[in-house]
């Protein structure tokens, strides 16, 4: 894992055309911290993760990894993992072929060991040479998880990652992020569920039609803090 795990944001809007998604924000997260993000549909949510993950160029301002600007070094996304209810993976391609391809693509060496822990991690050695299309939503999550953390990223971008999960694969999903942190990793989760976050993160953001309206410390029960700021949200979060 990387030496560290520090996002900035400085002054940091996305507008498109005469919108704008996300208002200027300053924010810092640092190395080891777990934070959850809400707010409601269209708040800004997956705008912000898209600029953290080096997706999307800010309009104005900066988006700093690890010390580095995105825009003046993008090799510094090489620290960021991005796990979403999308899977972004090839349902023609085996689970091994899959990993390959990412493996390649980040340029790792060891590429065969590298493999064969990841699978193993994830449950899925014996399905290894099956293809993707076979898998169910739990095994193709855990296949995800295994291809965003190949290249053993200091940062994970967590967007709606337990959708569709049963209770099992949600239970290995939540071991693995606490296993994630102890290791001193960083982590960004958006979920419209509070309980899937319970345990896991240590401060909140809300979003509210993009700006940035909350920023606190998680120190007690979490619905009680969701009580506290449910103003923000809309039901279906």
């Amino acid at each position: 894992m990387d030496e560290d795990g520090e996002i900035v944001l400085i002054d940091a809007a996305k507008r498109f055309g005469a919108y704008t998604a996300l208002h200027p924000t300053n924010l810092v997260i640092s190395r080891g911290q777990a934070v959850l993000l809400v707010g409601a549909n269209g708040a800004g949510k997956s705008t912000l993760l898209r600029l953290v993950a080096g997706l999307s160029r800010p309009s104005d301002g900066e988006v700093h990894i690890n010390g580095h600007d995105l825009q003046d070094a993008p090799e510094a996304r090489s620290a960021i993992g991005l796990l979403s209810h999308q899977t972004l993976l090839y349902d023609e391609l085996t689970a091994r072929e899959n990993l390959r391809f990412f493996a390649r693509l980040y340029g790792l060496d060891n590429v065969q060991k590298r493999l064969d822990e990841a699978l193993a991690k994830a449950r899925l050695g014996d399905r290894q040479h099956h293809r993707v299309s076979s898998f169910s939503r739990g095994m193709k999550q855990r296949l995800a998880l295994a291809r965003a953390t190949l290249h053993r990223p200091s940062i994970l971008l967590l967007d709606e990652p337990f959708t569709g999960l049963d209770v099992g694969s949600g239970t290995a999903l939540r071991e693995f992020l606490h296993l994630f942190r102890g290791n001193g990793g960083t982590c960004i989760l958006v979920t419209h569920r509070l309980d899937e976050a319970d345990g896991i993160v240590d401060r909140l953001l809300v979003l509210e039609r993009g700006h940035l309206r909350l920023d606190q410390a998680l120190s007690g029960d979490l619905n009680q803090l969701y009580a506290h700021c449910a103003h923000y949200m809309d039901s279906a979060l």
